[in-house]
């Protein structure tokens, strides 16, 4: 019978399997946490999982996702859980925000993704019966783990937020630190550009706001610009780097306001161009605070 919990899964199992159980007697699964990715169509429909009889909360229905290895990310978690439920093109998918219903001993950290469209998936293991690309004015139509349900509000009212921009003066950062970037402008670019690449990838965390389901971690589309000897340097994955044909300034300005309707971050510490991109709505962020982060 279908309804009946098949037999251990194959393969090893991760030390982090198992459940925890709160003073309340409530219990999840993971021990060092779990992660589900929340994926988007360009319409906004959401890709759901129907969860077979015999799991927790069996019969309803949520997002793939599941229990996270010891010393994985939430994002790494998420997006290995997913793969293999779903068999869906991760590599495809953008991450734009996470936020975490963290319960002491036990946390849940849903990562919303961007999908380029309904890209095509299939039942690849047994904890689900179906998957679905539903209107997001349809989820709450359908029986949700309770999970899942008290979150959709919340997870709405993000997914409404515009995704970030960060616009990044790689001649002013470059310049903020003496490296000996002045003899190979394009080497000291290559290297900056790799490092935003990897900022790209693990995003930037949050402090923990009001509410039980702060946003932890976002990760904003980075714009690189280069300018004059810096432009040789090669693209780096998940950014988009921008070639300034003349000054590197007015690109920069360009850039903020091609992003207009969006929150955009600008980092520079040039007093002149951040006069000039707070005009036009964006914030600034100095060289140090990136710095830090990379």
């Amino acid at each position: 019978m279908t309804d009946l919990p098949p037999g251990p899964p194959p393969g090893p199992r991760d030390p982090a399997d198992g459940w925890v159980e709160l003073p309340d007697g409530r219990r999840f699964w993971g021990r060092a946490g779990a992660a589900g990715l929340l994926v988007v169509a360009p319409d906004g429909a959401v890709l759901l999982q129907h969860r077979v009889g015999w799991s927790h909360f069996g019969g309803t229905w949520g997002l793939p996702g599941g229990a996270r290895h010891v010393g994985e990310s939430a994002l790494a978690g998420a997006l290995r859980e997913t793969n293999e439920e779903t068999g869906i093109e991760v590599a495809a998918l953008r991450p734009r925000f996470a936020v975490r219903l963290d319960l002491d001993v036990w946390s849940y950290t849903t990562v919303a993704a961007d999908a380029p469209s309904a890209l095509p998936v299939a039942v690849t293991d047994r904890e689900s019966t179906a998957l679905e690309w539903v209107p997001a004015d349809r989820v709450a139509d359908r029986d949700l783990h309770p999970g899942f349900g008290a979150a959709w509000p919340r997870l709405q009212e993000a997914l409404r937020e515009p995704a970030r921009v960060l616009v990044v003066d790689v001649a002013n950062v470059m310049g903020s630190r003496p490296d000996g970037w002045w003899k190979d402008r394009a080497g000291a670019a290559g290297r900056l550009l790799a490092s935003l690449s990897v900022l790209a990838v693990v995003g930037i965390p949050e402090e923990s706001g009001p509410g039980p389901l702060p946003v932890v971690r976002r990760w904003p589309r980075v714009v690189a610009v280069l300018e004059g000897a810096a432009r040789a340097a090669a693209d780096e994955d998940g950014l988009v780097v921008v070639r300034a044909a003349g000054s590197g300034d007015d690109e920069v300005v360009a850039q903020a306001e091609a992003a207009a309707g969006a929150p955009v971050t600008v980092v520079t510490a040039d007093r002149g161009l951040a006069e000039r991109v707070r005009a036009v709505g964006s914030d600034v962020l100095g060289p140090g605070r990136l710095l830090d982060l990379l």
